[in-house]
């Protein structure tokens, strides 16, 4: 059964796509069934250029413990460079994952 579990956010980045890159202004982040990933279930992250169409997305599918991964190394690489750069909130996300 399908959970349609999903999440939302505005971006502003740059992606990858079969047709060259584009500007991406959305990521929607599910938990579901994944279209190609042989898993019961999985976190699926599409990052999309809404007014672009269907053509303007990156999709990936991770397990849960691989989506977690991922969300540890992009807080350490944003602390790392917050922290490096003398940046404002350096260290502030270390806390949001256990």
């Amino acid at each position: 059964m399908c959970t349609w579990i999903v999440e939302k956010t505005d971006v502003i980045g740059s992606g990858k796509g079969a047709l060259g890159w584009f500007a991406i202004d959305r990521a929607n982040v599910a938990y579901d069934h994944p279209v190609h990933a042989p898993l019961d279930h999985a976190l699926l992250i599409d990052f999309v250029n809404e007014a672009m169409g269907p053509s303007a997305r990156v999709a990936v599918e991770l397990t849960p413990e691989s989506a977690r991964g991922l969300v540890r190394a992009i807080i350490a690489a944003l602390d790392a460079g917050e922290t490096q750069h003398g940046l404002p909130g350096a260290g502030e996300l270390a806390g949001m994952v256990a």
